[in-house]
């Protein structure tokens, strides 16, 4: 598989997406020949950071991957491995109020991710498969409203299709929509997204975008595949993530991260 241009600039830190590209979705495991090239280019000095739609908590799946820091919630949560805060955008208020009110309007499940959980005001089947699909259990069901004041929340979830997705994100000029998967949609704080993450880590640790590698599978990674220095698309990606990409690698199964890492020179 042929790069899309000349890559020349020494990677110095490497953000990866979870479910899809770290994660199989077959095994609902990391590979070892994914977690074997990362522990080697760590070692080499390169700066490994998570970059997920999950909070920064719900990373247990990882422990054996040798991760400095997360771009957490699509880039609403910045944080170090042991949470310290390097950037936080949080849901105002009276945002959160107006999805609520739509949720209810729509009949569409509404979510709250905070670094305490994920948690849901209904449950219906998109609910439980996606559950299924990340190898998660269903989320606990609440109030969700008194979940929302008790804790700091920096994205909300619905669970719709885009056509309703349109017509919510229409009434709503302070949020940003973004979805990797037909079941749901992450909801952040307009201007949100994984490329600013990359930013936030590049202010903190001192290295050039062109100094990063990134690698996705979503519509929520293209932001962060066209911001680094080089943007790999794992193989079972859609064409539209494909396209964003500088170069598109194997699956998630068969290699796909070592093979990259190994193709540019950071292992």
């Amino acid at each position: 598989m042929e790069a899309k241009k000349v890559i020349g600039t020494k990677v110095k830190a490497v953000f990866l997406d979870v479910d899809g590209t770290l994660i199989s979705f077959n095994t609902h495991k990391v590979p070892n020949s994914t977690i074997e090239a990362l522990h080697e280019a760590h070692n080499r000095g390169v700066i490994i950071i998570i970059a997920t739609g999950r909070p920064f908590t719900d990373l247990r799946e990882l422990e054996n991957i040798p991760y400095d820091a997360v771009v957490a919630l699509n880039g609403a949560d910045c944080v170090l491995r042991d949470g310290t805060a390097v950037d936080r955008k949080p849901i105002p208020l009276s945002d959160f109020l107006k999805v609520k009110a739509l949720a209810d309007k729509y009949g569409f499940p509404l979510a709250i991710e905070n670094n305490s959980g994920f948690f849901i005001n209904k449950v219906d089947q998109s609910v439980i498969d996606m559950a299924r699909l990340v190898n998660h259990e269903v989320p606990k069901l609440v109030d969700i409203e008194e979940e929302f004041h008790r804790e700091v929340c920096c994205q909300l979830c619905i669970y719709c299709g885009e056509d309703v997705e349109k017509k919510v994100m229409a009434e709503l000029p302070g949020l940003a929509v973004s979805r990797w998967n037909p079941y749901f949609a992450d909801v952040d704080v307009a201007g949100v997204n994984k490329a600013e993450g990359i930013e936030a880590f590049c202010s903190y640790y001192g290295f050039d975008k062109t100094e990063t590698m990134a690698f996705g599978d979503g519509g929520n990674d293209i932001p962060m595949l066209t911001a680094a220095g080089i943007g790999v698309a794992m193989g079972e990606a859609s064409d539209t993530v494909k396209a964003s990409a500088d170069y598109i690698t194997d699956s998630v199964d068969d290699n796909g991260i070592s093979n990259a890492l190994a193709h540019f020179g950071v292992i």
